[in-house]
């Protein structure tokens, strides 16, 4: 180790030699520990490393979580989280602080699996993914189906013999994938992507058999609940057993409790349909053989009917009625012409009774004045000289005024 003198002859370190003493101290003595405390400023750079503190009521510890630990963690990290976090202490050098490099980080008192997949439907079911609205009915009887899983598994072997028992002879598109491990969900919403691009396809079955939380987290991941919820084609989830539930069921239009039970809802029972078939035919037959008697009984009736059976009685009888219609309307216009005639007569006796020609014809003479024709009846307006007209019962007598006496 370097030493350099000082000016009283004693020896000292320099600082890289005192970060690196105290980071070789601290990775012997704090290899491998776990640290509880609460997550606080955490910050996720471009480069994929998290950086975080963890504290308590009375110290700070720097942490940082490299790439490749952080691409394993399943939930998210948010400050106010109480974690255990698992790791080793060293030293920044460029800035002599101590911080701990976390491998593993679990949240406490619930699994890291768990919390992640609390979030995940906290979240999609935020956004609507889970509402009933946005879900698609399943059909009654597809023509043909697709299914997403494992071709060795005893899923696909649990469906197909379900399908094959209930209703032989449907078709069946596999799109094989896997469904655990590294890039499972990945290939499943993949898969499920590709057959929607088939025209023919009517429902879609996705799932596997059971195992643990772990085996089942491909169908927990974001990736699966979009491509499910984004499908044309209706789906159905059918993911371990009854008391496992995905993220997947719950997106899903249709969950199965068991892969079996997706075989038993996919397609209806042969059997049965056919059975129901025969029972919707015997009672169609039989309402139409009763409809066909009443339609026998009725026709028979109208054609016994006395109006089939003399066809123009009835015609005849209807035209003798307009006859005699006719005749009642002819007398009734006669008669009110003779009535309206006679109350004429009676006007125009009265009218030639007041007519001024009978007042001249017995010796009576009307005088009007010349120059405008109009009646005279008194003096008033005359003068010595004009001209009047008397009027007879026959002609009359233009005269000149000599005088006038005034009464």
């Amino acid at each position: 180790m370097e030493r350099f003198p000082d000016e009283i002859g004693k020896k000292f370190f320099t600082v890289s030699e005192i970060s690196r003493k105290i980071k070789t101290s601290l990775e012997y003595k704090f290899a491998n520990i776990s640290v509880l405390g609460e997550i606080s400023n955490v910050r996720k750079p471009g480069s994929g490393h998290v950086y975080l503190t963890l504290k308590d009521k009375n110290s700070q510890l720097q942490a940082v979580v490299f790439r490749n630990a952080a691409s394993k963690i399943k939930f998210e990290l948010k400050d106010g989280m109480e974690v255990v976090s698992s790791g080793s202490v060293t030293v920044y050098e460029p800035r002599g602080q101590y911080q701990l490099i976390i491998n593993k980080i679990e949240p406490k008192g619930i699994g890291a699996l768990q919390l992640a997949f609390l979030q995940l439907k906290e979240k999609l079911e935020k956004e609507g993914l889970f509402d009933n609205a946005h879900k698609k009915t399943i059909p009654f009887l597809p023509k043909k189906i697709g299914i997403v899983t494992s071709p060795t598994g005893a899923a696909i072997k649990d469906i197909l013999n379900i399908i094959d028992r209930r209703f032989a002879n449907v078709e069946i598109l596999i799109n094989p994938v896997k469904v655990q491990g590294d890039g499972a969900a990945q290939e499943i919403a993949e898969a499920i992507k590709e057959l929607n691009n088939y025209s023919d396809i009517d429902v879609i079955i996705t799932g596997r058999g059971g195992g643990s939380l772990e085996d089942l987290w491909a169908f927990n991941e974001e990736i699966i609940a979009r491509s499910i919820y984004n499908s044309r084609i209706p789906i159905i989830s059918a993911v371990g057993h009854e008391i496992d539930i995905t993220i997947a069921d719950l997106v899903a239009d249709k969950r199965a409790l068991t892969p079996s039970e997706a075989g038993e809802l996919v397609v209806p029972r042969r059997d049965l349909l056919i059975e129901k078939v025969e029972k919707y035919k015997a009672r169609l037959l039989q309402s139409l053989t009763a409809k066909l008697r009443l339609s026998r009984e009725k026709l028979a009736g109208i054609a016994n009917s006395y109006a089939m059976r003399q066809p123009f009685d009835r015609l005849n009888r209807w035209q003798q009625r307009l006859d005699e219609y006719a005749q009642r309307l002819n007398l009734n216009i006669t008669h009110a012409l003779n009535t309206e005639r006679e109350k004429l007569s009676g006007i125009a006796g009265k009218l030639e009774s007041l007519s001024p020609l009978n007042v001249l014809k017995r010796g009576y003479t009307i005088t009007t004045r010349r120059e405008d024709n109009k009646s005279l009846r008194n003096i008033k307006g005359l003068s010595e000289g004009d001209k009047i007209k008397t009027n007879l019962s026959r002609g009359g007598i233009i005269s000149e005024i000599l005088s006038i006496e005034r009464i």
